[in-house]
């Protein structure tokens, strides 16, 4: 995956926190703590609109679903 070099402004307390993680060495470099939080942010923000989704679901329903294929004669599947 490719990296495109960008600017950015951030408030000044925030610059100091990122740069007390630098010289603690928790990160390299401000670039690597704001790509990490950017991707973490991301992430978080997609798993909660699954959440969302997956709410919308009726359980009854996809419990049909689910047991759909079930129904048939159990013998005709492999052993494990």
């Amino acid at each position: 995956m490719g990296k495109a070099k960008i600017a950015i402004t951030l408030d000044e307390q925030y610059i100091d926190q990122l740069d007390t993680f630098v010289s603690k060495h928790v990160f390299q470099n401000r670039s690597q703590a704001i790509q990490e939080a950017v991707k973490e942010k991301l992430e978080r923000i997609q798993r909660t609109r699954l959440a969302k989704e997956c709410a919308k679901l009726d359980s009854a329903v996809e419990q049909a679903m689910a047991d759909e294929g079930l129904t048939e004669d159990l013998s005709q599947w492999p052993e494990y």
